[in-house]
């Protein structure tokens, strides 16, 4: 079958905007000179303070991006710095706050990310905190106007991911009551090893217009060797994909990104070549792109071009080490992206 690149999803008028719950996490970002053998030092060069977690970071960056709609979160947060650093940021940003509830239960998560200076790549340690006590009765979806309900990250929720009798999930049931509402539903997944990866998973995939994921998220929650070759790629998402998503299978690499739909139809998009002096992080790559990506399903583009803002948004943001300082305007981060070209290799537009 010809495989075009009109592939869009169709919008309620009624609805505007983005809400996004789960993690909201304070990243502690450190450059190191190398990462260090057990029991050797390691000389920390700078540190930053930053926003981390899906909800947290798509929603600031889609702010930054000038997405000109309304933007919401829900998420629970400790009563202490990191918590009140959250509210500021959001009210800065002009994310509704209103939902994100604080608690003198647990602390707000934080993450140390350890980032090596010269290679830009990290190493994550994680404090569950707060949230690991969110839970359904946290999520209230009767009121809100938003066209796009996005859901992370999957595996990091310990309550909305425990998995009852039934083999569904709280997450699965959340994303159930969104599209009944007649939300566009998004999920996106973090990469941990557990045996349970695909059933917390596999419930809400009924359930998901969009799923974002990258390529060992991806042979994880089918249980195959991850690989990196668009073909294979394909493949791996088509078996997702049959798996009851509505719209799109998303997956995102360092060397470009897919997203397989509906009517068996496969769209690709190569990676920004972004010269090695101008990376500083690549802390928060994945969600830039999912907020490139689902900006322009907001606005109803079709996907080819809401793949190429996903890479572009990604591309901006390796310029800083934490997630979301980087980025730009969705027309600058389409403009540096074109401007330092696409890499040539095999993820091109197929017909």
């Amino acid at each position: 079958m010809p495989m075009t690149n009109q592939a869009h999803v169709h919008l309620r008028k009624d609805r505007c905007g983005l809400l996004a719950g789960g993690n909201w996490i304070v990243d502690h970002v450190k450059l190191i000179d190398g990462w260090p053998a057990q029991d050797t030092l390691a000389t920390i060069a700078s540190q930053s303070d930053g926003n981390g977690g899906g909800p947290y970071n798509v929603t600031k960056n889609l702010a930054k991006l000038g997405c000109g709609f309304p933007l919401a979160g829900i998420g629970l947060i400790g009563r202490d710095a990191d918590g009140e650093k959250i509210l500021r940021d959001s009210e800065a940003n002009g994310i509704d706050r209103s939902a994100i509830v604080q608690t003198s239960d647990a602390p707000t998560s934080y993450t140390d990310v350890m980032t090596v200076a010269s290679t830009g790549r990290r190493t994550f340690f994680h404090q569950h905190g707060a949230n690991a006590l969110l839970d359904a009765v946290h999520f209230d979806l009767s009121k809100t106007r938003a066209r796009i309900f996005y859901l992370g990250y999957l595996c990091l929720l310990q309550k909305l991911d425990a998995v009852g009798g039934d083999k569904r999930t709280p997450a699965s049931r959340i994303l159930e009551q969104a599209s009944a509402l007649g939300l566009l539903t998004a999920a996106d997944l973090v990469s941990v090893g557990t045996s349970d990866f695909a059933a917390i998973i596999n419930p809400s995939l009924p359930h998901l217009d969009f799923l974002f994921l990258n390529e060992y998220e991806l042979a994880q929650l089918i249980g195959e060797s991850a690989v990196k070759n668009p073909a294979g790629l394909e493949m791996q998402a088509k078996k997702v994909f049959d798996c009851g998503v509505r719209q799109a299978v998303v997956v995102h690499l360092p060397e470009g990104a897919l997203c397989v739909s509906h009517n068996n139809q496969t769209l690709m998009q190569a990676s920004v070549r972004v010269p090695p002096e101008m990376v500083a992080g690549t802390a928060g790559a994945g969600d830039a792109f999912a907020a490139g990506f689902l900006f322009g399903v907001h606005e109803g583009w079709d996907f080819q071009r809401c793949l190429e803002l996903g890479v572009c948004t990604a591309a901006a943001s390796l310029r800083s080490a934490t997630c979301s300082a980087a980025i730009e305007s969705w027309q600058i981060c389409l403009a540096l992206g074109r401007q330092l070209g696409f890499n040539t290799n095999g993820f091109t537009q197929k017909f």
